[in-house]
């Protein structure tokens, strides 16, 4: 069922609109508001697929209702009727969001496509939304210790920043988890995040890979290639292992976020980005540089936020809270029952050294849920769960 309010002061216009609509489709349920006060208060309180709005109307104009609709329900696509005389105020509304404009008196097959696409439109953003919800998920921070509690207010100040953060910890502890949610959280998060994991490509293709090439700037570039800059332009760069990056490579990185130009491998074009950069290592900079190996101007550059993610040996408090939201998560995938853990299973897992952070409790859960008993005991974590 698709409900439909229509907002318009004549009520000639207003029987003939829902006539039309409701005898093109039984599952369309037409709903009728005879000023935009009336029509204003019905959407707060309803949940409308599609609203048709007349533009001059007493008490309240289209024009305002669409300006307050679309701050109380965004998704909601709304549809103007314009007289001869508004012609340019309807297509001023498609500026302010509107998702089309119908003229009065209203042509059938116009209304009636409009009104298709519009609730089609809807359905989209409604799946968008939902699969955004799925994919944040994915990269949901586990904790309320304090040192988790302290990254989630970093991140509630910075995200809607442009400012480049740096993260910092050991492997396995969710330095790409903050990367994420500093993304999934800015005003950037509707471009792309586009990740590059420096430790895993040759040095000799990094440059190649970040900033593209042209044909024939060496052996094998058949074609002219964009890079994961270009790639993530409006949206954000995450540079994980950044230090395990070359220092010619470096020196292009250091380019790129003073002056948002970069240039591809082989050419002396330069092309403009805007995007974000969030960078990641396990290494101490500080050594690196002394030791010659990374660039104390870049260093600089980067370390706008300093963002450190403890071991988890440093917050063991949190390990409850991870055992469940991993034994409900793996039980999801695997299509099982989820399982219990016995308060002395979940001691013994917070004493236990964890050398490889959350990465290695996951997969120990995981053990823990295929090998373990109906409620994972202790006497299971002694025999699955050792080193």
């Amino acid at each position: 069922m698709n409900r439909i309010l229509v907002i318009e002061d004549e009520a000639s216009i207003r029987r003939v609109l829902k006539k039309i609509i409701s005898e093109e489709n039984e599952a369309y349920q037409v709903e009728e508001a005879e000023d935009g006060l009336l029509g204003l208060e019905m959407i707060k309180n309803n949940d409308y697929d599609l609203v048709l709005c007349d533009i001059k109307m007493p008490k309240m104009d289209g024009v305002e209702v669409l300006e307050k609709a679309k701050k109380i329900k965004p998704e909601i696509p709304i549809v103007m009727i314009s007289g001869h005389g508004d012609l340019d105020t309807a297509v001023n509304t498609m500026r302010l969001g509107a998702f089309d404009y119908i003229s009065k008196p209203p042509d059938l097959n116009r209304l009636l496509n409009t009104v298709r696409n519009a609730l089609e439109t809807k359905i989209l953003l409604v799946e968008n939304k939902r699969l955004k919800k799925k994919v944040s998920k994915n990269y949901e921070m586990v904790g309320e210790s304090y040192a988790i509690s302290h990254i989630k207010d970093i991140i509630e100040k910075v995200a809607a920043t442009d400012a480049r953060v740096l993260i910092t910890g050991p492997n396995g502890t969710g330095k790409e988890l903050v990367a994420h949610w500093l993304h999934e959280k800015s005003d950037r998060s509707k471009a792309p995040m586009i990740e590059v994991n420096c430790a895993a490509i040759p040095s000799e293709l990094i440059e190649s890979e970040l900033f593209g090439h042209v044909k024939g700037s060496f052996t094998g570039a058949i074609k002219d290639r964009a890079g994961k800059f270009e790639a993530a332009n409006t949206g954000t760069i995450f540079l994980d292992e950044i230090g395990d990056m070359s220092l010619s490579a470096q020196a292009k990185v250091l380019r790129a976020l003073q002056e948002s130009r970069i240039s591809r491998v082989g050419s002396d074009k330069d092309i403009k980005v805007n995007v974000r950069i969030v960078a990641a290592t396990n290494k101490n900079l500080k050594i690196e540089i002394e030791e010659g190996r990374f660039r104390e101007d870049l260093y600089h550059r980067l370390a706008v936020i300093l963002i450190n993610v403890p071991a988890l040996n440093d917050r063991r408090e949190d390990i409850p809270l991870l055992v469940n939201f991993f034994t409900a998560k793996i039980s999801q995938e695997q299509g099982t029952p989820i399982k219990t853990f016995s308060s002395e299973a979940i001691n013994l897992l917070q004493k236990y050294d964890w050398t490889g952070n959350i990465r290695e409790l996951r997969n120990v859960v995981e053990r823990l849920i295929i090998l373990g008993e109906k409620e994972v005991s202790a006497n299971d974590v002694k025999l699955f769960a050792s080193k």
